[in-house]
């Protein structure tokens, strides 16, 4: 994880104690994520099979919201729409990477769509 964690906002319903140690479905999880350059997106799903757990959408979420320091708003749904309590942190975050975030959510644009 990068160096100034403590900046980077956690999503809504974010546990702002991180756990001690990652487990191995954590670490694979965070490996796949911190690998998202600005402009990428996958979807839940989509880390959840690169983490070699394909089904697993819901337990990456969870990871996201619980280790701090990842870049979490690369990662949406597969519908493509930012969940609501995400929105306001997520939206300039990934307007900086490129995207563009319509009035109900949907992400658009950028070098791997969801």
């Amino acid at each position: 994880m990068g160096d100034d964690d403590s900046t980077m906002p956690l999503p809504g319903g974010g546990h702002a104690d991180p756990p001690e140690r990652l487990t191995p479905f954590q670490q694979r999880v965070a490996d796949v994520v911190e690998a998202l350059r600005p402009g990428d997106l996958l979807t839940y799903g989509e880390v959840a099979l690169e983490a070699g757990h394909p089904g697993a959408g819901q337990a990456v979420a969870n990871v996201l919201r619980r280790v701090p320091g990842l870049p979490w708003w690369r990662v949406l749904p597969t519908n493509g729409r930012l969940y609501r309590q995400h929105r306001a942190a997520a939206t300039p975050l990934l307007q900086a990477e490129g995207h563009v975030v319509d009035d109900e959510g949907r992400v658009r644009s950028g070098s791997r769509q969801a």
